[in-house]
């Protein structure tokens, strides 16, 4: 149970990745804070649990598994009664949780339709429906916070100037190999920014302060085993740990509504 003093923080896939180092840097914070690890598996948040205590272990700050999955709405209520239940609002909510399969399309494990399906409804639809279970507990706070964690790879305005990351020079004909297919990724991530500008005005007159935060390049599981080797020159995860964090404690308040990132604010 929190105590009334702390921030409750709801963080979806907080076992591993962005997610662990977005809750490592708050147990490591001087503020108090009461973090809801969000995980699809109980056994990877005990894990994540335990490798939390050995990094952050003269915290202020409290933790709590959350079994949430956020591509089955069942799994999303059942999360919403038990926090409702337990704590009676949420401070900030974090959509974390993400998923890439564009590796997988290219190398023929599943089918574009299947790439482009899962990736909407993880990426897209999953944050919208958690987001629309969970904003009573957010109208709650006194100081409510909606972050989407977005991607450098979403920006429409970079890519219509070109093509990026810059690939090899394209050969005219058909068929086109599949890295040259679009992504299905970098459009769900378009699409959340989307999804948050509406939030933010949706939720402007009951004082929710909401963002994308682009966390960079870093070297996560994302993408699975089959993107390892492109995640070879990424930079550390703890660096979109430590720019969350400062989203949460109040440093980007000036920026509502955009879409943040170390340097600044990316373009849409």
């Amino acid at each position: 149970m929190a105590e009334n003093n702390q921030t409750i923080v709801l963080i979806t896939g907080a076992n591993a990745g962005i997610g662990w180092e977005t809750v490592k840097a708050l147990l490591q914070s001087e503020r108090s804070y009461h973090v809801l690890i969000g995980t699809r598996n109980l056994q990877k948040g005990q894990e994540a649990l335990v490798s939390l205590k050995e990094v952050a272990f003269n915290t202020k700050s409290t933790t709590e598994l959350l079994q949430i999955d956020v591509s089955s709405d069942e799994s999303i209520s059942k999360g919403f009664d038990l926090v409702q239940a337990t704590h009676g609002r949420v401070d900030v909510l974090l959509n974390n949780a993400g998923i890439a399969l564009d590796a997988e399309l290219v190398f023929g494990d599943i089918t574009m339709r299947e790439a482009w399906n899962k990736s909407y409804d993880v990426n897209v639809s999953g944050p919208n429906i958690l987001t629309q279970t969970f904003a009573p507990l957010l109208l709650k706070s006194f100081d409510p916070r909606l972050i989407f964690v977005s991607s450098g790879l979403a920006s429409l305005g970079r890519m219509s100037e070109a093509h990026y990351p810059a690939p090899p020079p394209i050969p005219a004909g058909w068929p086109k190999k599949g890295a040259y297919l679009p992504s299905s990724y970098r459009s769900s991530k378009t699409a959340l920014n989307m999804a948050m500008l509406s939030w933010h005005w949706i939720l402007k007159e009951d004082g929710v302060k909401v963002w994308c935060v682009e966390p960079g390049f870093l070297a996560t599981g994302l993408g699975g085993e089959r993107a390892a080797q492109a995640r070879s020159s990424a930079g550390h995860p703890s660096s979109g740990g430590k720019l969350l964090v400062t989203v949460i404690e109040g440093n980007r308040d000036a920026d509502v509504g955009r879409v943040l990132n170390r340097g600044g604010i990316q373009p849409f």
